[in-house]
């Protein structure tokens, strides 16, 4: 099967997308649908969605937001401030400090519940060692 981007478009359907991406087709319809994405994808003849390279990065960073924890409406926010282009960067500023400030929190209190598991680790290691 040749796909559109061995012919040399740097388009790739929703599928090889989605297997690039670790994602399901699904998640990717959702996050269009939601307002996530900066743009919709390309679109063949025959309407079947077509992702080029800066599309599939933009969903890299979705992924990466997501899965710090960011809420899909300020997900959402982001991308609509950078749908509206030069002026907005300090709202997009503004938006990932934020953003990394809780996840600097939430690291923070990992690394602390980290310390007292590798305590008892330490602990029983030393009951075991005797």
């Amino acid at each position: 099967m040749t796909t559109t981007e061995d012919r040399g478009t740097g388009h790739v359907s929703i599928a090889e997308a989605a297997q690039r991406l670790g994602l399901s087709t699904h998640a990717l319809r959702y996050y269009e649908t939601e307002g996530l994405l900066v743009g919709a994808p390309a679109r063949t003849p025959a309407g079947r969605r077509r992702y080029d390279e800066r599309d599939l990065t933009w969903i890299v960073m979705v992924q990466r937001l997501r899965a710090t924890g960011m809420p899909v409406r300020e997900v959402r926010e982001y991308a609509e401030l950078v749908r509206a282009g030069r002026g907005t960067e300090p709202a997009r500023l503004a938006l990932l400090r934020a953003h990394r400030e809780r996840v600097l929190a939430q690291l923070a209190e990992v690394t602390d519940h980290l310390g007292a598991i590798t305590a008892k680790i330490e602990g029983y290691e030393r009951q075991v060692d005797r």
